[in-house]
């Protein structure tokens, strides 16, 4: 069992990695700007605080194995997550991240595609931002797990595949995972680590 940090864990993705972890036994702090619908639960510690109070964040994820960032990374820079984890003393860092970054068949990314929504821009621009300072990252133990091109509130399967840097599709040509298999991936890495100090992606 490990003691496991969620940043951002009310939101989709953030939300079902506590489901996951607590499926398996883990400890859980999960840390919101609003924790008020997470509730009384046996195995979790609710910590309401805002984010980028880096003191306020220090503290919340002091004394545990794992730290997973579910935050947005358009509203929450990548320092504003590092430093409080490296304050805290904590090793490992996982970060929900994005599939902006990834790459197409062509070795181009999917953020530099034609066509790629306007509306997801910056929160993609800024998690390949992130992404690039994590590789820079001499200190923590540190994994980036991008989920496919659609990341959907769909049914847990425990079936999907892993890559690494090239976007995913299944035979139809969709790119997609949900956040409910997404979560078995990552909460996958924190008990067995497969993935150190780079990226992985999952999809269907």
């Amino acid at each position: 069992m490990s003691k496991i940090a969620i940043i951002g864990a009310t939101g989709r993705a953030g939300s079902q990695l506590l489901e996951e972890a607590l499926r398996r036994g883990h400890s859980v702090t999960a840390i919101a700007r609003n924790t008020a619908k997470i509730g009384e639960r046996v195995g979790v510690v609710s910590k309401q605080l805002d984010v980028l109070d880096s003191e306020a964040l220090t503290a919340a994820v002091a004394d545990h194995d794992v730290v997973i960032s579910a935050a947005h990374f358009a509203t929450v820079p990548a320092d504003k997550i590092i430093a409080p984890v490296k304050a805290a003393g904590v090793k490992r860092l996982l970060v929900v991240g994005g599939a902006g970054s990834l790459l197409l068949p062509d070795n181009s990314r999917v953020i530099d595609s034609d066509g790629f929504p306007e509306e997801y821009l910056a929160e993609a621009t800024a998690g390949a931002l992130f992404l690039d300072v994590l590789r820079n990252e001499q200190d923590l133990d540190w994994t980036f797990l991008s989920p496919s091109a659609e990341f959907v509130e769909t049914e847990r399967t425990g079936q999907f595949r892993v890559g690494k840097d090239h976007l995913l599709f299944d035979q139809a040509g969709r790119s997609w995972i949900s956040f409910a298999d997404y979560a078995i991936a990552l909460i996958d890495e924190v008990e067995t680590p497969q993935f150190s100090r780079t990226r992985f992606t999952v999809g269907y």
